[in-house]
């Protein structure tokens, strides 16, 4: 069952106490373990996203001409997500641990979690940028009817697993996003530089998924996922990344098309 921890009581401690010993108002700082803990998400996110905003001003990626672009597929495809987010939140399919969270939320989502739809694709979609400036074009001979093939095995693996939400949705959106891709941006999918995007993004994705199982920040419903995992993370946390990152990097390239580089 979904365990809840939004209504836990938070320890005492906090920050701007005044002390009562001094004539003149001075703010000190008590922090307690938990208070510390609580940054924790936050810090994340933090993390996540530095690199990619310190070299944002840098010519030779020009990310920074392309932040219309990325403001469009997170307006886009973030909205999406976060209402699947609240969701399957309010479905019990997983749930956050307040330990790790500074409480504060909007839509019943912990802030830091709609952070994340801001700070991931800022920093993928960063890294697609270097992929293209370190690499040539280059693409894959492969038939459509491998693309058509997978779309029918995971839609029909979404219905196989319907009983299971988050199980069955990560399988589905991997399938809306392949055919979403055949019908207006083949090039993508056959591109040698977005597989390797992908394979780049997964390295981040394992440290960044494995705290927040590990500790754990977010909590999944057992009913809701197959059970295996890699390490701490569910399997179906890969299929929903892909399908995640891939729709950002789709909506993306739409936009971006109008930017001269």
């Amino acid at each position: 069952m979904r365990q809840q921890h939004f209504g836990k009581a938070r320890a005492p401690g906090g920050i701007g106490a005044v002390s009562p010993n001094s004539r003149h108002l001075r703010l000190t700082l008590h922090l307690n373990p938990g208070s510390y803990m609580s940054l924790t998400y936050l810090l994340l996110n933090l993390f996540i996203i530095v690199v990619p905003l310190w070299y944002t001003p840098d010519k030779r990626t020009a990310y920074y001409r392309r932040l219309p672009a990325l403001g469009f597929s997170i307006a886009v495809v973030s909205t999406c997500y976060l209402v699947w987010d609240i969701a399957v939140t309010s479905r019990g399919e997983w749930s956050f641990n307040s330990k790790y969270l500074t409480g504060v939320q909007i839509f019943n989502l912990p802030v830091e979690e709609i952070l994340f739809f801001i700070t991931v694709p800022y920093s993928c979609l960063f890294i697609y940028e270097v992929v293209l400036y370190r690499t040539k074009p280059n693409s894959f001979k492969l038939p459509n009817i491998v693309f058509i093939a997978s779309i029918a095995l995971l839609l029909a693996a979404g219905v196989v697993f319907s009983h299971q939400g988050y199980t069955a949705k990560a399988l589905v959106s991997c399938g809306f996003f392949l055919i979403a891709a055949l019908l207006f941006d083949r090039p993508l999918i056959k591109s040698r530089q977005y597989w390797a995007w992908l394979a780049i993004c997964y390295i981040p994705f394992l440290i960044i998924n494995s705290i927040l199982t590990a500790l754990p920040v977010v909590e999944y419903n057992r009913a809701a996922i197959w059970g295996p995992r890699f390490g701490t993370i569910p399997l179906e946390d890969f299929f929903y990344n892909y399908a995640m990152l891939s729709f950002y990097l789709l909506f993306y390239r739409f936009r971006a098309k109008e930017i001269p580089r």
